[in-house]
């Protein structure tokens, strides 16, 4: 069992060329990277951020760090925080820029003086652990006519593939620009079998047709080097890491008959399907292309 970091490690982190290197000399790639979350409090709520239907907020926690907070009773509930949680881990894994996400306490009372009733009845469902992103100050929406790598670009197109991740759009790029570097964030709509909780082999197996409308995807052009990179770096070990750090407390659905431990099962089965059968979306994107 891995407790605190993930290692897998060798030299150079996450070039091509070194991609190929490791491929030839059957290497290991490397990167290390905090496997667990922090948990924090809130201790003040700034202001609402009115974008999509999950009404996230920006918040200050009890480190002094501000954070943009994704409630359990908001939209999905815990399903779209599950989503954040594995997205942004297997975001981690990839290489990609994503801003650190923590669990996040919220008290029973800690909504009673917000004057806002929509607010006030959101804070008071999401009482207990909800999950938050470390909050980037001065950070840019990324605009889509901004050449980037092409295979940074192919990753990020892939990583969605993976995920299912249907809200990368050009009307919504869910993508920010941060001291002069590419941020992922948002993974909330991902995995959206889990919302219709059957056919779960098919689910992972499916080519994902919303990649057409990926707002990288013109610029993808190295998908097949992207795929290579996947399957060196993602595998059985780390999805049951990921799939582990789920909080049993979001794991009692009304809607399924599995226990916590079943659902989880169901996750990594998912995970692991998906990436034993990645053909079917890289080919799904590359088509996409034209």
């Amino acid at each position: 069992m891995l407790k605190n970091y993930l290692r897998l490690c060798d030299y150079q982190p996450f070039s091509l060329k070194n991609i190929k290197n490791r491929i030839k000399h059957k290497g290991k790639p490397y990167f290390c990277f905090m496997l667990d979350l922090r948990t924090v409090t809130v201790m003040r709520y700034i202001l609402p951020l009115r974008e999509g239907g999950s009404l996230p907020a920006l918040a200050e926690a009890d480190d002094d760090f501000k954070y943009v907070l994704k409630f359990r009773g908001a939209g999905h509930g815990v399903k779209m925080l599950i989503s954040e949680l594995l997205g942004g881990k297997i975001t981690e894994v990839f290489g990609l820029k994503i801003p650190e996400l923590v669990f996040v306490n919220l008290d029973a009372d800690f909504g009673r003086t917000e004057a806002d009733e929509e607010i006030q009845d959101l804070l008071k469902s999401s009482d207990g652990l909800n999950l938050g992103l470390h909050y980037l100050s001065g950070s840019i929406t990324y605009d889509p006519s901004v050449k980037i790598d092409p295979f940074l670009a192919s990753k990020i197109v892939w990583l969605d593939a993976f995920i299912t991740n249907i809200d990368r759009t050009f009307r919504n790029t869910n993508l920010l620009m941060w001291h002069k570097e590419l941020w992922v964030i948002d993974n909330g709509a991902s995995f959206y079998f889990h919302h219709s909780w059957q056919n779960f082999d098919a689910a992972a197996k499916t080519p994902f047709k919303y990649v057409k409308d990926h707002v990288l995807l013109p610029q993808a052009k190295m998908l097949d080097e992207a795929d290579i990179f996947a399957k060196e770096v993602l595998n059985d070990t780390v999805f049951r890491e990921i799939v582990n750090l789920i909080p049993e407390d979001w794991l009692h659905w009304n809607d399924a008959d599995e226990t916590p431990d079943e659902i989880r099962e169901i996750y990594f089965n998912f995970l692991k399907t998906r990436l034993e059968n990645s053909e079917t979306f890289l080919n799904e994107a590359k088509n996409a292309r034209g």
